[in-house]
């Protein structure tokens, strides 16, 4: 077996597997006769160690293992079940998501979850749009829009991770997770004080939140990252996308997509909205997506320490500081 591992830090979530782990694996899933003729490790990803396999047969696999329990965030646990448990939902974009041949929850092998998946076909997005001039990139992000919107036309059965637990109201999920949140960063030794305020304004103003009614699908993770492009298309298109760990019910204003095309507006990404359509404008839902900003920077937050970036974690106070400053300038009167 041609075998390769990514050199990580010892702390590092992202634990590496053996051969004879990888071996083990694929013979429990196919069969005892069945062969690995390699296993590389892709570097792309922050949360999963992810490998892709090709058997001796020439066919190709994604296996895909998360972090120990212990390594775990409390506000990141069981993200392979929770992706397990959303693959029905997302049936109006199925043609692009990869297929799951094998799933194991139960720690036999590795005292880890892992599922083993179908290749998405395609080049990955940053690679591929580097290959078009940045003027051509509207029709990708247009694409973006669609299948954002085909993936919000979902309803749930109530608000919070698709594998539970679930909430009765909106602000409920939100305020549980903040909370969670800022339990981990307690655990890590970092200053909480700020996402346990907004945990209170979920709270606070769940009128403001509560309007949200109807909980729908909500990918948690969408951008160029998780996206495969066709190749040598005359203009970039989405051929695929994975790594739906992260999906929710809840706002889709509240979506990781809409955060990021809100991120730069004026630039190709406005081909976004000409996909999506237009987002309410009133006082009240300015007010949430400015709240769900300050949300997913607490995220953020988690994630830069995760990945050793302390100027990110530094740099993240501030930004949610500012970004608190401009809600409690828009909060409409209670």
């Amino acid at each position: 077996m041609r075998f390769q591992v990514i050199e990580r830090a010892a702390d590092s979530a992202q634990r590496p597997l053996t051969p004879g782990q990888v071996d083990a694996i694929v013979r429990r899933a196919f069969g005892e006769r069945t062969r690995v003729a390699s296993a590389v490790e892709l570097g792309d990803g922050t949360y999963n160690t992810t490998f892709r396999i090709v058997l001796e047969t020439g066919e190709e696999l994604i296996l895909r293992a998360a972090p120990e329990p212990a390594r775990q965030f409390r506000s990141e646990r069981g993200f392979l079940r929770n992706e397990h448990a959303a693959a029905p939902y997302f049936a109006p974009i199925a043609a692009l998501l990869p297929r799951t041949l094998a799933v194991d929850f139960t720690h036999d092998l590795l005292g880890r979850d892992y599922v083993i998946q179908t290749v998405v076909p395609g080049v990955p997005a940053p690679e591929g749009l580097a290959g078009y001039e940045r003027s051509d990139w509207g029709s990708f992000f247009r694409g973006l829009g669609q299948i954002s919107r085909k993936i919000h036309s979902v309803r749930g059965p109530g608000f919070g991770p698709v594998a539970g637990p679930l909430a009765a109201t909106w602000s409920e999920a939100l305020g549980t997770q903040l909370d969670l949140i800022a339990q981990d960063l307690d655990d890590l030794r970092l200053d909480a004080a700020d996402v346990r305020a907004l945990a209170a304004t979920a709270r606070r103003r769940r009128d403001l939140l509560d309007r949200i009614t109807e909980p729908r699908l909500l990918h948690g993770d969408l951008w160029t990252i998780n996206v495969m492009i066709e190749p040598n298309a005359p203009e970039p298109t989405v051929s695929g996308v994975f790594d739906c760990d992260r999906t929710w019910w809840g706002d889709p204003e509240s979506d990781w997509a809409i955060y990021r095309a809100l991120g730069k507006p004026g630039d190709v990404r406005n081909a976004f909205w000409d996909g999506y359509g237009a987002l309410v404008q009133d006082q009240a839902a300015r007010w949430r997506r400015l709240f769900y900003e300050a949300r997913n920077l607490a995220t953020i937050r988690l994630e830069r320490h995760r990945l050793g970036q302390r100027a990110g974690v530094a740099a993240s106070y501030e930004e949610i500081t500012a970004v608190a400053r401009r809600l409690k300038e828009l909060e409409p009167p209670a």
